[in-house]
Parts: structure tokens; sequence; C-alpha cells
């Protein structure tokens, strides 16, 4: 094992109670009152939209574009009087209310990542802010690199993400694995791509048997904490692409969690 690839949200990063945040930048900036329910309607609509459509903000005007975008979205989804509120004020106001920290895990897992001679690389379905958030949450100075799908113009639903993110690693499938909490985006996709997957369930709720047929992670873990101990049990003998209809076996040493959390 020489690489390791990694997601950003949901695996690095977390977003802080959006719908908190915006309930009182709203209430601050424009004085609208909403309720966290409406917020949250409101922000699952403009997440959905943004999700479909990042790939494609590659450059500073287009992600200008895809925010105005994403605001009109939100605009849409709240309370009448939200519609009143100048589009680029009401911009700022959702920009000011996604904020993202590292997990606490996620430093002291990456240093002994990096001790052990790993090359570490961000892969993320992202606009090309990426690089800005990895930047201010002090988590582009423990990798050695990362891309985005805005940078490549696909996100993890091709390979052509996983490829980009190998290059910069300097390692090639067989030789890496990638680390995310999605199965469809992040184990599902780095398989498309001949990577061995690791699924991180932070939570305990991801239903690994929803689909027998998709492909299965190689281990599953509840922490990035883990991911180090994990890796040190495949030495010499990384994990294959496990096949659709179970998790292939991680380690003999019993690191990380095979299977279902819990299993």
């Amino acid at each position: 094992m020489r690489g390791v690839l990694l997601d950003a949200l949901g695996t690095l990063l977390e977003l802080r109670d959006p719908a908190s945040a915006l309930t009182a930048a709203l209430r601050e900036d424009h004085g609208l009152e909403i309720t966290e329910t409406q917020a949250w309607a409101a922000l699952g609509a403009e997440m959905t939209y943004y999700r479909r459509h990042n790939h494609r903000a590659s450059d500073p005007e287009r992600l200008a574009d895809l925010r105005r975008r994403c605001a009109v979205v939100l605009a849409e989804q709240l309370p009448a009087p939200a519609g009143e509120i100048p589009l680029a004020e009401l911009e700022h106001t959702l920009l000011r209310s996604l904020r993202f920290a590292p997990y606490p895990d996620v430093r002291p897992a990456l240093l002994g990542l990096r001790q052990a001679g790993l090359a570490l690389v961000v892969v993320s379905n992202w606009d090309i802010s990426l690089h800005d958030q990895l930047r201010e949450t002090g988590i582009a100075e423990l990798v050695d690199g990362a891309v985005s799908s805005a940078e490549v113009g696909a996100d993890k639903s091709s390979p052509e993400l996983f490829r980009a993110g190998l290059r910069l690693a300097g390692v090639g499938p067989q030789d890496a694995v990638h680390v995310g909490d999605s199965l469809a985006d992040d184990v599902g996709g780095a398989h498309a791509a001949g990577l061995a997957a690791v699924l991180i369930d932070r939570l305990g709720t991801q239903a690994l048997d929803a689909d027998p047929q998709a492909p299965a992670p190689a281990a599953v873990i509840g922490s990035l904490g883990e991911l180090p101990e994990l890796i040190r049990a495949w030495e010499g003998t990384p994990p294959d692409p496990s096949p659709a209809g179970g998790p292939a076996d991680p380690s003999p040493a019993g690191a990380g969690r095979p299977g279902a959390p819990g299993s």
C-alpha cells in the first residue's frame, strides 16, 4: 500500500449545523424569522441542486454562477418574504451559513498515515473552492494534494476523478485505497476505477445489504482513527476491490470493521 485517496465531506470535513446557522443569519441579516424545519427543507433542495451541478464550477466565473443559482433555489424554497431579499444578499447569507470543520479524528489519523510514508490525496465531488476549504480548515497541510470533480469535469460516477487522484498520488489502483462515506459515490465509484474502498460509517447507519449486487467495501470503519491500523494490517497484502455480494476480509489481524458495523 502506497497511497490513500480520501473523500472530503463526511470523511474529513463536517458541515456544522447549517439549519441553525441559516435561521440565525436570516434573522440577523434580513429580519426574517423561519423555523429550523423550514431551513432544512430549503437547504435540502439547495444541496441537491449543488450536488448535481458542482462539477461544472470549474473556474471563478462558473463558480459565481453556480452560487447564484443555488441562492435562487434557496429563495424558492423559503417562506415568501425571502423572495424580496436581493439575490446577492441572500447568496451571502447562504454562504456564511455553510461552515465546515475537520472531524476531531482527522488530524491525528492523517499524521499517522503520513508517518507511514503513504501519499494522501483528497478526491471530492466539489467545486473549485475545495482547495480553499482545505486550506481554511488546516487539512491542506496534511495531504499531498487534492482534486475536485469541477477540475476533472466529472464526478465520482466516472473513473476519471479517481484516476486524477491516483496520478496526483503517483500510484496505481493496485497500490492504493479510497476512503469515503458513500456506498454509491465512494465504494461504487472506486470499484469502477479498480480501487479497493473503505467505507467510513460515522453514525453506524449505512445499510450495506440494501443492494446485494452493488460493490461492497473492503472494510467498514466508524472513525478515521481506525484507518492507520487497518492499513498496517494490510501491509504486503493490499485488498482487491470487493465483488458484489459481500465485503472482502480486510485483514487477518481484525483491524477495521469488515462488513456491517458491529459485525
